[in-house]
């Protein structure tokens, strides 16, 4: 069984959420592949994927979205996972999914679609994101869940062995 795994990050931290959910994929015996968006050329050699991407301004990043767009039609026949990175703070905001998770969801009918907290370095940040985060008085820090992250992708290996399962039966 080989697993995907893509996600768009501007700064790296969704990124390292990826990889966290590679890591635990591979603790359950799963393959998984960790690649950026515009890396992938094909879903066909993957029985499962798994998509993220940062969130900015309430909106996944363009590269996985274009991912979504060249290979909806092979998503649709295989099982799909969405993730979100980005509410700060805590309590947690924005508290609604993405603007355009909804979208996504009906063009590649995924498995989940699962919103975890995510980490701004105000260092990092441009101008411009400077700006934003300052009118909206998003907090500093990295607030991404870790625990729930690994729990999160043994909950995928435990749906691809059952689906492996199903498969072998018939």
């Amino acid at each position: 069984m080989k697993i995907l795994i893509s996600a768009a990050s501007r700064h790296g931290s969704t990124s390292e959420m990826a990889e966290a959910i590679a890591d635990a994929l591979a603790r359950e015996g799963i393959e998984a592949d960790v690649r950026r968006p515009e890396e992938v050329a094909s879903v066909a050699a993957y029985d499962g994927v798994v998509l993220g991407s940062g969130v900015y301004a309430g909106r996944w990043l363009g590269p996985v979205k274009q991912l979504i767009e060249r290979e909806s039609a092979a998503l649709a026949t295989r099982p799909v996972w969405l993730f979100s990175s980005g509410p700060l703070g805590d309590p947690l905001k924005p508290e609604q999914d993405p603007e355009d998770v909804a979208l996504l969801v009906k063009q590649i009918h995924p498995v989940e679609h699962r919103t975890f907290a995510g980490k701004i370095d105000k260092r990092q940040l441009g101008i411009a994101e400077k700006a934003i985060f300052a009118v909206v008085r998003a907090p500093e820090g990295d607030f991404r869940p870790w625990p729930a992250i690994a729990e999160w992708a043994s909950e995928i290996a435990a749906t691809m062995r059952a689906r492996a399962g199903q498969v072998a039966a018939v």
